[in-house]
């Protein structure tokens, strides 16, 4: 998550993570966006690698240096599980992996029905394989799952370094660890009960899954910023009391917490001890309908992974939240309570990564007063921080909701007019330039014609 001073003209980046820097990436300009679901798909690297790894980890896979191919492709004679199937002339848009062991499809088969992993113990998040099968080669469709499993497991663990793949693995037991040992207080909120947890005029909206069903319950106080009320008091009340009996537990365990985000001290992963499977159906029911509407333009359409936390504010907590975008492509923010004064969060603009520094635009300027049980849907790459909460203790919910394609495919764009309001602004200016110059070149000519 980049962070940002508030105080200095211009804003200046205060160490972002590596996971969002770009200049490490300025050696690997030929991966072509074959790798949309095949990297930052993989919801548990999405917190632990970088771009750079994550790109290291497929760059070979999907490079299309004919010269690199053939000679790996001399050196190594591995038998393949495709090598073991008859052999018939390669589809065309089937690209052979490093050493032709391994192959993928550069178009996935989008009718094709995935298997599901959920009951593997496997190194990658369940979801990673559910998405990559429809990349796999046709004649590998309809194998078993067991050989496609072993296939798409051997892909993603020949080009993952060692020291991520230890990495991972410690989160993965860090996790294992917790939910084996944190006894719930409140089991009723570990699965999707949407009756329960959601206000009716939400639930009518997602059902009739309309523009106008969204809107009629929605209000747009800043373009592209929506409000609304979405969650019940009991449901707020229980997922509040159940992060302070975890908070509770991990102290008397002396057990270590991970915090949500390098900006938070206090707060929750709620991902981390069981509620993950439940805020996926969150994502995935309720907020990537809306989002497929009011932001396909920034991956709204194509949201497959998230990161769930609780943040806290308060008396002995903390007080406010610098400037900053959120690692996402669009944000839930819910307030969940309690009695509290101050902690507006104020919002200043999106723009993508050249612009992010960028000078505020008046018209840009907005405030948001929270309410317990209602939401604000934001772009995550739209400017904002908190303001000090002054009295009380203010407890949210935020999630996080990530596309891996559309993060695979900007990194091939240089052109965000369509999100950011600076290379909108840049734009503009540069078409009324050129129109200015054709006029000017267009009456010279005139002039020279008339003498």
């Amino acid at each position: 998550m980049y962070c940002y001073n508030v105080i200095e003209k211009p804003l200046e980046l205060r160490n972002p993570p590596k996971a969002e820097r770009h200049d490490e990436l300025k050696g690997s300009e030929h991966i072509t966006a074959l790798t949309l679901s095949l990297t930052l798909t993989l919801k548990p690297l999405q917190r632990l690698l970088s771009i750079h790894t994550t790109i290291t980890l497929f760059s070979f896979l999907l490079s299309f240096s004919s010269s690199l191919l053939n000679t790996v492709m001399s050196q190594n004679k591995n038998v393949s599980l495709e090598r073991s199937a008859p052999q018939q002339p390669r589809p065309s848009n089937v690209y052979v992996g490093v050493g032709g062991s391994d192959s993928l499809c550069i178009s996935p088969k989008r009718d094709h029905k995935s298997e599901n992993y959920e009951d593997l113990q496997l190194e990658f998040n369940p979801l990673v394989f559910s998405s990559l099968e429809q990349y796999l080669p046709p004649h590998m469709l309809n194998l078993s799952r067991e050989v496609k499993v072993q296939y798409m497991r051997n892909i993603l663990l020949r080009y993952l370094p060692e020291s991520e793949r230890i990495r991972i693995q410690k989160h993965k037991e860090y996790r294992q660890k917790i939910m084996l040992n944190y006894p719930p207080l409140h089991r009723e909120i570990y699965s999707m009960d949407a009756e329960k947890f959601f206000t009716p005029s939400f639930l009518r909206a997602i059902k009739e899954n309309t523009e106008e069903s969204f809107r009629s319950i929605m209000a747009e106080p800043c373009k592209g910023i929506y409000t609304f009320e979405m969650l019940q008091p009991r449901f707020c009340e229980m997922l509040v009391s159940e992060v302070d009996h975890f908070e509770r537990w991990v102290h008397a365990t002396k057990f270590r917490i991970m915090r949500p985000n390098i900006m938070n001290q206090y707060g929750a992963v709620l991902d981390d001890f069981g509620l993950e499977a439940m805020l996926d159906r969150l994502m995935s029911d309720f907020i990537r309908p809306m989002s497929r509407v009011f932001y396909s333009e920034i991956g709204g359409s194509s949201l497959d992974s998230h990161h769930g936390f609780v943040v806290e504010y308060g008396i002995n907590r903390d007080v406010e939240l610098g400037f900053h975008v959120d690692d996402s492509e669009v944000s839930l923010n819910i307030c969940l309570g309690d009695k509290f004064s101050g902690g507006e969060l104020f919002f200043r603009g999106v723009r993508c990564d050249e612009h992010v520094n960028s000078d505020i635009q008046p018209v840009e300027n907005f405030d948001y007063y929270h309410v317990p049980g209602h939401a604000i849907l934001h772009p995550g790459r739209h400017r904002h921080g908190a303001r000090p909460t002054t009295s009380g203790n203010r407890i949210n919910l935020i999630l996080w909701c990530r596309s891996s394609a559309f993060r695979e495919l900007k990194k091939y764009r240089r052109d965000f007019s369509s999100w950011c309001e600076e290379c909108k602004r840049k734009k503009k200016e540069k078409e009324r330039l050129l129109v200015m110059a054709t006029q000017q070149e267009l009456m010279k000519r005139e002039m020279q014609s008339a003498s």
